[in-house]
């Protein structure tokens, strides 16, 4: 008798586990659909006719296909490959810099042996809560550091993050302070503690970090805007893009004040064009270091 009740609760036991599952399966496969679908928008607009959108609207497939707006946007292949190289090295040159050091920031900040931590903690706090504003930030670099023109104007704001030194703080916490202190007892200095024992242990949260920093120097267009003057040769991709759709813009306005009908200026299928290509990129990324981000985050709210 008692060996059926067990019986028949392990079923009911398994049973429920089934149900919560399968029901866990379609909500995150509606969320996953859910961030898909704007995407798919996105890509199908993108390779619609202008006409088409005014008369059907957005759709996932395209009414009238065409690549014209892809044409538009790739028209100066040379400024295009240009930009897309000066973003990658921003983006390469940016995440690592930054990444090493939010990580030796955040390393020393939690160190219960430096003595300053508290005070050099509440400064970088309190720029989360007020800043100097615009004006005082472009004397700054224009006029103090003599950085009009140059890329390093839009290299160097992004390098630290108050918000990613906060993280970077509370993942190395995780770790135990006695691995510190063994090394130090066999020898090894900070820096060689830093580098051979912390970074190798805190993979996630690199990770994690170096996945924000890249995508705030990959998204960057307003510094680059402020401080990068039209003359210069190549300009980051997204001020590029930005350019091609205030230039098109513009030009139907300007068609339009006229009373001069333009139909061939596809601006709407344009932004979604310039959406892929500033885009793409970042999608073919983020799988090889998704495993790292979730296990970063994980991390992160447990431990932290």
């Amino acid at each position: 008798m008692e060996e059926n009740i067990a019986e028949s609760r392990s079923i009911r036991t398994d049973a429920s586990e089934v149900i919560v599952r399968w029901f866990g399966y379609i909500v995150i496969s509606i969320f996953a659909l859910s961030c898909l679908l704007p995407f798919l928008l996105i890509l199908g607009t993108s390779l619609t006719t202008e006409s088409a959108i005014k008369k059907f609207g957005f759709n996932f497939w395209p009414k009238e296909f065409t690549t014209f707006a892809y044409k538009i946007v790739f028209e100066n292949p040379d400024m295009m490959v240009g930009s897309y190289i000066v973003t990658i090295g921003i983006t390469v040159v940016g995440t690592a810099l930054g990444l090493f050091l939010v990580a030796m920031t955040g390393y020393a900040l939690q160190r219960p042996d430096f003595g300053y931590r508290n005070s050099i903690s509440f400064f970088i706090y309190f720029t989360t809560l007020f800043s100097g504003g615009l004006v005082p930030f472009y004397l700054l670099v224009t006029q103090y550091l003599s950085l009009k023109d140059s890329y390093m104007a839009v290299l160097l704001p992004g390098l630290l993050s108050p918000f990613l030194i906060i993280m970077m703080k509370s993942f190395v916490r995780s770790i135990p302070h006695a691995i510190t202190e063994s090394a130090k007892i066999d020898g090894a200095g900070d820096f060689t503690i830093f580098i051979r024992l912390i970074l190798p242990m805190t993979t996630p949260a690199l990770a994690t970090i170096g996945l924000f920093i890249a995508l705030g120097y990959w998204n960057e267009w307003y510094n680059s805007m402020l401080f990068l003057s039209p003359n210069m040769e190549y300009r980051p991709l997204q001020l590029f893009l930005y350019n091609v759709i205030t230039s098109a813009d513009f030009i139907r306005n300007s068609a339009a004040a006229s009373n001069v009908e333009l139909r061939d200026v596809p601006l709407e299928s344009m932004k979604m064009a310039t959406a892929v290509v500033a885009t793409g990129p970042v999608i073919l990324f983020y799988p090889f270091v998704q495993r790292y981000f979730i296990k970063g985050i994980t991390v992160g709210a447990v431990k932290g």
